[in-house]
């Protein structure tokens, strides 16, 4: 393990500018927004952004305020920020991210957390300066494994995990293969459904449960394709963005787009375009949107996909959040049935990249779950 600066070439910039300048965009059909894909007009400014004001490296200096390592963890090469608490007797928290995620997406609540936790964030193998891969078999639980490896070489025995989307997953898994060092597991997207043995599969569950289930329902209608493209022949589409900036930021912005708590679907309402810039920079600055979607495809063919993680039960106390415009809404009457909940909380806003979003919301209920383990 060594510390670890972030320190792009002039090159890889000068490069990334080049690019950008000879982007072709197809033609937009008038009128149609987002509902084919991204919306090429929005597209079209966030490149206009990128080229002319979008100032990497003042971003590359913020990020090297926090302290960071790189390891080689389970074998694969992870990248962490680590920010420790002044009382070295605090708890550590890892918070794990998902796609298209990153790193990025908690950067401001870092600095409030590492006031009663060290603070442990690292890219998932294949993702950012963790990446790309280069074996085949690198699935979530591999991801597991490595988050845990890295835990030790840190010198934490002992940790809570947060996280959501792949990092929800990653979470749980390593609440129950590593379950002895796991103190509290969090998520904000809790995978928890009927089993055959349920009499009533729908016991306990309320009308507002429902109603959520089916507005959850209403925003994945249509919106999977890009995990059946991933799961199965990640190294098609993924040339396309691994070569063209403006094809990896318009795959990534209408999730962004797609899976967050906007208002009237304004993407400004929630982020700046300097905040998703930043996060799209660290898949084109690593060459990472293949390794990072190829996720998708180990996981599936292990048998670790997304689905694998609806039944059975973990032991190690769990908190959840509810965020409204989360893709994911597990009533609690299913929750309990597979985590021993020792905290819930219903956020009056939020979606799928909780901490990204809503960073006050975030920081607030970690503290409250922190609280709930005994451990602040």
């Amino acid at each position: 393990m060594q510390p670890f600066r972030i320190d792009v070439p002039e090159s890889d910039l000068d490069d990334l500018r080049r690019r950008l300048d000879r982007t072709r965009l197809p033609d937009a059909l008038p009128g149609a927004g987002w509902d084919y894909g991204c919306d090429l007009d929005v597209l079209g400014e966030v490149l206009d952004h990128w080229r002319h004001r979008y100032d990497w490296r003042a971003v590359e200096a913020r990020l090297n305020e926090i302290p960071q390592v790189l390891a080689t963890c389970n074998g694969e090469q992870v990248h962490a920020l680590h920010a420790r608490c002044a009382d070295p007797a605090a708890p550590a928290l890892v918070l794990l991210h998902g796609w298209p995620g990153s790193v990025v997406e908690f950067l401001d609540v870092v600095g409030p957390l590492s006031e009663t936790c060290h603070v442990v964030v690292p890219s998932m193998p294949g993702y950012g300066f963790s990446g790309p891969t280069r074996r085949r078999g690198v699935d979530v639980h591999a991801v597991a494994d490595g988050v845990a490896d890295l835990m030790t070489q840190l010198g934490y025995e002992r940790f809570v995990v947060q996280g959501g989307d792949w990092g929800a997953i990653v979470a749980r898994r390593l609440a129950e293969a590593h379950a002895h060092r796991v103190i509290g597991h969090h998520s904000t997207m809790l995978f928890a459904m009927p089993g055959p043995d349920d009499a009533d599969p729908m016991a306990g569950v309320t009308e507002a449960d429902t109603a959520r289930l089916q507005r959850a329902g209403a925003r994945i209608a249509g919106g999977t394709g890009y995990m059946a493209i991933q799961a199965t022949r990640p190294h098609s589409l993924t040339v396309a963005q691994h070569d063209s900036p403006a094809g990896l930021l318009g795959w990534i912005l209408e999730k962004f787009h797609a899976w967050s708590d906007l208002t009237d679907g304004d993407l400004w309402s929630v982020y700046t375009p300097d905040q998703l810039l930043t996060n799209v920079m660290f898949y084109w600055l690593t060459g990472t949107a293949q390794s990072a979607a190829r996720l998708y495809c180990e996981s599936a063919r292990a048998g670790t996909a997304a689905t694998d993680p609806w039944t059975g039960r973990v032991e190690v106390p769990t908190g959840h959040a509810v965020y409204p415009g989360e893709l994911l809404q597990t009533p609690r009457a299913w929750a309990e049935r597979r985590y021993p909940i020792v905290h819930w909380v219903e956020q009056p806003r939020g979606g799928h990249f909780a901490a990204f979003e809503q960073p006050a919301l975030f920081t607030e209920d970690l503290r409250a779950f922190l609280g709930a383990l005994g451990l602040s």
